[in-house]
């Protein structure tokens, strides 16, 4: 029987789709455009079945989980309850949630960054079904919000720069998703996933400068000023959180933990390694 991977059109879950294929299992790929997943430009492998789910949508719910077993999910609390229920009902057994380390934190429920991840996590624990939860900290590919100001001006401007966070490579996710999904041991845990160091914001900066091959200035800027910057893409509560978080890390390293090379069998991917692979994007 398949698993269903929601949100392909994402890093993880598209990166999640070929290793469960090479792996010998069955996929059915989802998103709420599913015609963006096809065609020439697609990034999934050919021939994958795509199916439309929208989270939030509940009419597109029972046609994507039909013949379904396991499923992995993105944290959308709008339509979890419909979710869980249609699952149910399509006898799923196991759903894996890419959750966030953020609902570790005290205050959870009301905090912009981790409530959805919070409301999908209390909705899934008290539903009769096997969940595993993967509760990733920063990803190395945040780094990607830097890239246009790199390319055009050789520069990022940081309201924190010495704010730290421990960021993890988007394929040690999708192999962290691909072995719980695929061992049956390492089911119904929570996993809180890190890279393998504990990196300043401007460290950051200076690996991409490194791979990049050219000097990337750091820029000092106000709290405001930056929300200024985001502010066409970034909503003012999420920014509000996120330099709080930033403002609470300054100099503070982050926490590191093994469970990437628990559950894959090899250490956590560098942020170094993810700037040597992404460095194109860095560059004029």
């Amino acid at each position: 029987m398949p698993t269903l991977v929601t949100g392909c059109r994402g890093r993880v879950g598209s990166a999640l789709v070929p290793l469960l294929l090479r792996a010998g299992h069955s996929v059915r790929a989802a998103s709420r455009a599913p015609e963006r997943l096809s065609g020439p430009a697609a990034a999934l492998p050919v021939g994958v079945p795509v199916v439309a789910c929208d989270l939030g949508d509940p009419a597109t719910f029972a046609a994507a989980l039909a013949g379904v077993d396991s499923v992995f999910l993105y944290a959308e609390p709008s339509g979890i309850d419909a979710f869980l229920a249609a699952a149910e009902a399509a006898g799923v057994e196991h759903i894996v949630l890419l959750s966030s380390s953020s609902v570790l934190a005290p205050d959870a429920p009301d905090n912009p960054i981790a409530a959805s991840h919070h409301a999908v996590e209390q909705a899934l624990t008290a539903s009769p079904l096997t969940t595993t939860l993967l509760r990733p900290g920063a990803f190395a590919t945040n780094a990607h919000q830097w890239s246009h100001s790199v390319r055009e001006r050789g520069s990022v401007d940081l309201p924190h720069p010495h704010s730290h966070s421990s960021p993890i490579d988007e394929t040690d996710l999708a192999e962290a998703a691909l072995a719980v999904l695929t061992e049956p041991r390492l089911r119904g845990g929570a996993y809180h996933l890190t890279g393998p160091e504990s990196l300043t914001a401007a460290e950051q900066v200076g690996l991409l400068a490194a791979a990049t091959g050219r000097p990337i200035t750091v820029n000092a800027v106000s709290g405001e000023a930056w929300k200024e910057s985001v502010a066409a893409f970034v909503p003012e509560p999420i920014a509000d959180a996120l330099l709080a978080y930033m403002a609470a890390s300054e100099g503070a390293p982050a926490e590191v933990t093994d469970e990437v090379e628990k559950l894959t069998g090899h250490p956590a991917r560098t942020f170094a390694a993810w700037a040597e692979e992404h460095a194109d994007a860095f560059r004029p």
